[in-house]
């Protein structure tokens, strides 16, 4: 149809398009070989657009698949894997453009390889070969350094030079195994038992320098993976660079990013260690000195005080209290036997005014006759009768002469 065109009579927009859909289309799926430079994945769209780049030449063609297939891909695709693509040609004519919708993706080369290591992850994950609470912690400062390493490395000697400039005590006892190819991960696996069966390794160092992914693949088989997990002894990862992670890093209980990082995590630095002493016994010393310092002011201070500084205040004020209660004692005591002795005269006095004997003493006598009856009257007495006549000082015997009534008190006439 575009051949039967002219100037005069040319084609629409809708219909060239049309047309070049139609010849895409007649096409059938195809195998495609790239790598991914861009992904995106947009929200609430079932539709995942990626630009599969050739790796020689700069070229790129816009690929599509459903949302369905990349999350079923394990391990999930990221923009620089290498993958293979079986994918039909479509033409968008509304916006005449041509992309490739992918029904099977996978990985190849270094991508399948990485994608294999994550299927191995996930699985020795599930089994709890990672989990942290499994992890051991180093000892200060072990007895021996196990190291499994190649003979005469560059990791050799990082480890043992760094090791022994931070502590030179430090032993190490080491075991040597191929670090790549095929024996590598047999041979490491033989060493880590022999140092597991050394009684004085307390840890064990397994070191390798950097190198290619496919260097490091040893270094996550799974039956090194597990030799490891076994282990009594704590083991410190240190295989390649930063960037490197191979699955034994997950496994052993401490990674390091280097082979000189894990010479400063198995012995401690002695001059560090020297100056934290120094600097615990020099706080050690200022707190013992403050508080030699604070209880000596407390006994100057107790010292000080009266009741120590001269012990006999205390008896001399007590002294002084008992005399002075003595003293008050004795007046009160005093004072009251006055009292009562005051009392006594008077309660005496008392008593002896209302004595008969006190009466006699006035000059009053009582009179009574031989047999002793006390004459009150006249009556009865006759001259010559014997009385006896009781004084204050003793009795007098008499003999009355006469007697002569009182003619007051018999009422006589003269009364």
């Amino acid at each position: 149809m575009a051949l039967e065109t002219t100037p005069e009579a040319p084609a629409p927009v809708r219909q060239i398009a049309n047309a070049i859909s139609g010849w895409i289309e007649r096409l059938g799926p195809v195998w495609v070989e790239g790598q991914i430079a861009q992904l995106s994945r947009r929200p609430g769209v079932n539709t995942v657009f990626m630009t599969l780049r050739d790796t020689v030449a700069d070229i790129s063609v816009p690929v599509t698949c459903s949302r369905t297939l990349f999350d079923s891909l394990n391990p999930p695709l990221v923009e620089g894997a290498s993958v293979v693509v079986h994918a039909k040609p479509s033409y968008y004519a509304n916006r005449g453009t041509m992309s490739l919708y992918a029904r099977e993706i996978r990985m190849v080369g270094l991508g399948e390889l990485l994608a294999q290591l994550e299927r191995r992850r996930q699985l020795l994950a599930a089994e709890g070969l990672f989990a942290p609470e499994l992890k051991r912690e180093l000892p200060f400062l072990p007895t021996r350094v196990g190291l499994v390493t190649a003979p005469h490395s560059a990791a050799e000697r990082d480890v043992l030079d760094n090791a022994r400039r931070r502590w030179p005590a430090v032993e190490f006892e080491v075991a040597y195994a191929a670090m790549q190819g095929p024996r590598c991960a047999a041979e490491v696996m033989e060493a880590l038992e022999r140092l597991e069966r050394h009684r004085d390794v307390d840890v064990v160092v397994v070191a390798r320098g950097g190198g290619a992914v496919e260097d490091l693949l040893p270094f996550s088989d799974e039956a090194l993976l597990r030799t490891v997990h076994r282990m009594r002894t704590p083991v410190v990862s240190a295989i390649g660079h930063e960037p490197d992670s191979p699955l034994l890093d997950l496994v052993a209980d401490v990674r390091a990013s280097t082979p000189t990082d894990a010479a400063s995590l198995v012995v401690p630095d002695v001059v560090e260690e020297i100056r934290g002493v120094t600097w615990a016994r020099d706080r050690i010393r200022a707190t013992l000195a403050a508080y030699l310092s604070r209880e000596h002011s407390g006994l100057a201070a107790l010292r000080s005080r009266p009741a120590l500084a001269d012990p006999r205040s205390l008896v001399t004020a007590r002294t002084d209290e008992l005399t002075a209660l003595r003293e008050r004692s004795r007046r009160s005591v005093t004072h009251r036997l006055d009292r009562a002795a005051d009392d006594i005269g008077h309660q005496r006095a008392r008593a002896r005014a209302l004595s008969p004997l006190e009466t006699l003493r006035r000059g009053y006598a009582v009179l009574q006759d031989a047999d002793g009856h006390v004459l009150t009257s006249t009556d009865g007495v006759a001259a010559d009768t014997l009385i006896s006549v009781r004084v204050a000082d003793g009795r007098i015997h008499a003999t009355t002469t006469r007697v002569e009534p009182d003619p007051v008190s018999t009422g006589g006439p003269d009364a």
